[in-house]
C-alpha cells in the first residue's frame, strides 16, 4: 500500500534500536549497547532516565510489566505490578458513582498518600537487570543520575503536564519545588533539576532495591505515609516481590502473539479480540474506512463486557483464562457483531473446549541477534499521587485508583492483592524469530491503541512508523472515542450506524516500537506524534579484520 505521510520518521539500524518517549531516555538505552550492553542493559538505562526526564508517567515508586525474550528464544515476562497495603479494605473509599465506576470521593484514590500501593518497579527493574544484564548497575544508572543532577530542558509536553496537575501539584510542597519553582508551570526549555532523585538513584546504584524494600528509602517512604494517611508499612515493603509469569500465547493469521498475563488483562484481551477478528476479512475493509473502525469499536465492547465481569488478581480470583482465549469462543462472539449497526453487549458465557493509568510510560529495546525487551511501566495518572516523598525526589503512586472501589467485585480492594491493568506489552513473531515489538501508555486505552497497532501492520500491511502514528477508536461500551484525524465523513457515517462519539485529541498516550523491516532486514524504530517519543538506533560495528593483523 502507498506509505502514509507521518508526523515523526522511523529510524533505521543495524545493530540495536531503543525507542522510547523521550530522547534523552533512548539514548541512554542506545549508549549502553553501544559499550556492550545487553536489551536488559538498555531497558533499565532508559526506563531509569525516563523517571527523570518523564516523570509524570513513570518512577521507582510505580508498577509495571516487563517482557524479555533473550537470544535463544526464552521468553520471561516479570510481573513487578504493584499491590494493595496489608491495611487496605474493601471500603476504604466511598464511590462516586456520579462521576465514574472507578471514581472515589474526593479523589482520595487519585492524590495523596491514601492513593498509594506497594510500589514494584524498583524491584522489576533490577530482576531484568540481574537475569539478563552484562553491565555494572551504577553504569546503567549513570545517565538518569547525570540528568537529575544537572537537569534535562523541559518540553511543551512536560509543560502542559504541570499545567493540568499544577492545582494537585501546589498541595505538595516538595513536588511544588521542583516543578513550579516559577511559581507556575516552567517555560519551555527551563533546566528541570531533582538533586534529591539524583541521591536517591546513587543510592539504589550503590545497595540495590533493598534501600526501598527495607532500608533507608523505604523508611522515608513509611514516615511520610504516617504523617499524611497513607497506609504502605515497612512490613509491606518487606514483603513485597516481582512475580514471574508466563506469557499469553496466541495466534493471529499466522504470527504468534506473546502478551502480558494477568493481572494485566491487555494480553488476554487483545487475544480475544484477534480471534474475533479473524472472522471477517479485516483487510478487505480498508485502514481507514467507517467498516473498518465500525468493526474495532463493537469487538473492543465485547473485551470490555468479558473484562468487567471476570478479570481480576489470578491469584486471588479465579476466572476462565483459557476459555476466554479459545478459539471457538472468539468465534462465538464475532457472531454477535453486526456490520451495519451498533450494539450494547453482555459478557459472554467461556467454556473451554477440551478437544480459552491513566498515564504510563514504554519502551522498547531490540538488538540484531533477536533479543528483545519490551515494558510499560508507570505511576499510574500524571505525577501519580502528585506528592514526592520528602529527601528522595521520588513521585508516590496512585494505583489504588485501579481497583474498583465497590467491594465484592472481582477487581474490589483486598490486602497484597495486584489491582487489574491494562499493560499490554507485546511481542509478534513468525517462524519463531521476533517480527515487531510495541506497546503504549494510555490507562484502560492501552490494549485497545496496541490491538489496532498489529492490525495495522498484519492486516493493513503498514511498516511500524505508519502504524502507531494512525489514527485510533476507543470503546468500552459505555463511551466511544474517536481521534479528531479521523475525516468528519467517516464518523457521519459511524453515527449513522448508531454509535456516540466523542472527538478526542487522542485515544492513548505514545506508542512506540521496534520492527525487522521486511525490506531490509534492518532494525526500524518507531515512535508516534502524541508525546516526546524518539527511537536511537546502533549501526556500523567495530573494525573488519584485515589480512595484516
Amino acid at each position: 500500500m502507498p506509505k502514509r505521510n507521518t508526523y515523526k520518521q522511523p529510524v533505521l539500524a543495524s545493530q540495536g534500536v531503543v525507542s522510547a518517549n523521550h530522547p534523552l531516555a533512548s539514548a541512554a538505552g542506545a549508549t549502553m549497547l553501544a559499550y556492550g550492553g545487553t536489551v536488559a542493559d538498555a531497558a533499565v538505562a532508559t526506563i531509569a532516565t525516563l523517571t527523570v526526564v518523564e516523570p509524570m508517567m513513570v518512577g521507582p515508586l510505580g508498577g509495571g510489566y516487563i517482557m524479555s525474550r533473550n537470544a535463544a528464544g526464552e521468553v520471561m515476562v516479570i510481573d513487578n505490578y504493584a499491590t494493595a497495603p496489608g491495611r487496605a479494605t474493601p471500603d476504604m473509599y466511598e464511590p462516586d458513582d456520579a462521576t465514574g465506576p472507578m471514581e472515589a470521593m474526593g479523589l482520595k484514590n487519585r492524590v495523596g498518600y491514601l492513593a498509594c500501593g506497594v510500589p514494584g518497579n524498583l524491584k522489576g527493574w533490577f530482576r531484568l537487570h540481574k537475569e539478563h544484564g552484562r553491565l555494572p548497575i551504577e553504569q546503567v544508572l549513570a545517565p538518569a543520575i547525570h540528568y537529575a543532577e544537572s537537569g534535562f530542558p523541559a518540553s511543551a509536553y512536560l509543560q502542559k503536564q504541570v499545567q493540568v496537575m499544577e492545582q494537585h501539584l501546589a498541595k505538595f510542597p516538595e513536588s511544588a519545588a521542583v516543578f513550579l519553582k516559577r511559581g507556575g508551570p516552567p517555560e519551555v526549555g527551563d533546566l528541570i533539576i531533582n538533586k534529591d532523585l539524583a541521591a536517591t538513584l546513587r543510592v539504589f546504584a550503590a545497595e540495590g532495591p533493598d534501600a526501598l524494600y527495607g532500608g533507608h528509602i523505604g523508611q522515608a517512604l513509611v514516615d511520610a505515609m504516617e504523617r499524611n494517611g497513607g497506609l504502605v508499612t515497612m512490613d509491606d515493603l518487606r514483603a513485597y516481590d516481582v512475580r514471574v509469569r508466563e506469557p499469553i500465547r496466541g495466534t493471529y493469521r499466522g504470527y504468534e502473539i506473546l502478551g502480558t498475563p494477568p493481572s494485566s488483562g491487555g494480553g488476554l484481551l487483545n487475544q480475544l479480540g484477534f480471534n474475533i477478528m479473524e472472522q471477517f476479512d479485516v483487510g478487505s475493509l480498508g485502514p481507514h474506512s467507517a467498516k473498518y473502525y465500525h468493526l474495532v469499536i463493537e469487538t473492543l465492547k465485547l473485551m470490555f463486557a468479558d473484562r468487567a465481569k471476570y478479570l481480576g488478581d489470578p491469584e486471588q480470583v479465579p476466572f476462565p483464562l483459557e476459555a476466554l482465549i479459545d478459539k471457538a469462543y472468539g468465534k462465538v462472539r464475532a457472531g454477535e457483531i453486526s456490520m451495519s449497526t451498533a450494539q450494547s453487549f453482555q459478557a459472554g458465557m467461556p467454556v473451554l473446549n477440551d478437544g480459552d493509568s491513566g498515564h504510563t510510560t514504554h519502551l522498547t529495546v531490540m538488538a540484531a541477534d533477536g533479543s528483545v525487551v519490551t515494558m510499560t511501566q508507570t505511576i499510574n495518572d500524571i505525577f501519580g499521587g502528585k506528592a514526592i516523598v520528602p529527601g528522595t525526589g521520588l513521585f508516590i503512586n496512585d494505583t489504588m485508583a485501579l481497583f474498583d472501589p465497590h467491594p465484592g467485585r472481582p477487581n474490589s480492594i483486598a490486602p497484597g492483592k495486584r489491582m487489574l491493568t491494562a499493560t499490554a506489552a507485546t511481542i509478534v513473531m513468525k517462524d519463531g524469530e521476533p517480527v515487531f515489538a510495541l506497546g503504549t501508555p494510555g490507562a484502560t486505552r492501552i490494549f485497545p491503541a496496541v490491538f489496532q497497532g498489529i492490525l495495522n501492520v498484519i492486516d493493513h500491511g503498514m511498516d511500524l512508523q505508519e502504524s502507531v502514528e494512525a489514527p485510533r477508536v476507543w470503546s468500552d461500551g459505555r463511551t466511544t472515542e474517536v481521534e479528531g484525524d479521523i475525516p468528519e465523513s467517516v464518523r457521519s457515517e459511524l453515527e449513522a450506524m448508531g454509535h456516540k462519539l466523542a472527538v478526542v485529541d487522542t485515544v492513548a498516550g505514545g506508542m512506540n516500537g521496534v520492527q525487522v523491516d521486511p525490506d531490509t532486514g534492518l532494525l526500524l524504530g518507531a515512535a508516534c506524534w502524541r508525546v516526546d517519543g524518539s527511537p536511537v538506533g546502533i549501526s556500523g560495528g567495530p573494525a573488519r579484520r584485515m589480512s595484516t593483523w
